[in-house]
């Protein structure tokens, strides 16, 4: 059977910035509270005529580039967002048709944070059995949407961007080695977005309590991120028989500046860790492929380097993937 790698990465982000001081302006906070907490200075922010499939097309335009691949290439399309366009059709269904995937199929994948792993996850193994050539992952998230401006805690955190990775056959040994996913219900209500869904629905009552935003207890997500995401990486590395020293990089979800830093020193990957949280924010589904860009462009991220993707995200759900870096 064939094995799945990645053979590019495009990224794409409004050009619009909010920066600290711009926040310390609309809330009570200022930039060294926000810096020292988070570690992030700005974060991006799509205008209001700008969606999540936009931002994914321009992401995804360049990952074809990059992969040399045509659009009718590609078997199938797997969009992680927790900011869909439309509850339906799929955001998915519109970047195909946007794109130019006349053979695709898809669906949009929902799991918050850890999305972009778990489209990975999925995209490696509709490759691996030998179904699939090519498959587009997508993770882009429109957060600025769904923040509540007026609430500091959560407000300082996200910004909006999307980032698309190709994953093809081959029969290199290279690419995808293993994953350790899992969901925790029992942490949904810590981060959660109470109405807009069946169980309450959108009504006067629900716009007027702002319960159609963000809703986190951060404390709590904290401490499980810092566990679970640790644990479960220590778990892949030695199921595959690795050592945290094989590690060259591990390039987590762009969370918190604190989250990352408790993560890798457990591992002990602290000076092999990719961060550029203080650029983007929390772009959610979008924040591995933005940092996996960025460790390209700047040299750090070469072929053959064992990658370790990490995510810890609403639900709760926990994601990481092991792979041979392939170009």
């Amino acid at each position: 059977m064939p094995k799945a790698k990645i053979t590019s990465v495009g990224c794409y982000t409004p050009p619009n910035l909010l920066t600290n001081d711009d926040l310390s302006k609309m809330v009570d906070t200022n930039d060294q509270w926000i810096l020292e907490r988070t570690g992030i200075r700005q974060r991006h922010i799509a205008p209001p005529e700008m969606a999540t499939s936009d931002m994914a097309v321009e992401a995804a335009r360049i990952a074809l580039a990059n992969a040399g691949a045509k659009p009718e290439e590609i078997d199938c399309i797997l969009l992680c967002t927790v900011t869909p366009d439309t509850m339906f059709p799929s955001t998915a269904c519109l970047v195909q048709h946007r794109l130019g995937c006349t053979r695709a199929w898809g669906y949009d994948l929902i799991a918050a944070c850890s999305g972009f792993v778990y489209g990975l996850t999925t995209a490696a193994h509709f490759v691996s059995a030998g179904t699939h050539k090519k498959v587009l992952v997508i993770g882009a998230d429109t957060m600025s949407r769904i923040i509540d401006y007026t609430d500091r805690t959560t407000c300082v955190l996200f910004g909006d961007g999307a980032g698309a990775m190709v994953v093809e056959a081959t029969d290199e040994d290279t690419g995808f080695i293993g994953f350790q996913n899992e969901i925790d219900g029992s942490g949904g209500q810590a981060l959660h977005m109470p109405a807009g869904g069946s169980r309450m629905p959108p009504s006067h009552e629900t716009v007027d309590q702002r319960l159609h935003y963000v809703k986190q207890e951060g404390q709590q997500v904290f401490k499980f991120a810092v566990r679970r995401m640790s644990e479960i990486a220590g778990n892949l590395l030695e199921q595959h028989g690795f050592k945290s020293e094989d590690v060259r990089w591990m390039i987590p979800h762009q969370a918190n500046q604190r989250i990352i830093t408790a993560v890798s020193e457990r591992l002990g990957l602290q000076d092999r860790v990719i961060v550029n949280i203080a650029d983007y924010g929390n772009t959610t589904a979008a924040t591995i492929p933005l940092a996996a860009r960025d460790a390209l462009e700047s040299g750090k991220l070469k072929r053959g380097d064992l990658v370790l993707f990490a995510a810890v995200g609403a639900g709760y759900t926990v994601g990481t993937n092991l792979w041979r870096w392939s170009y």
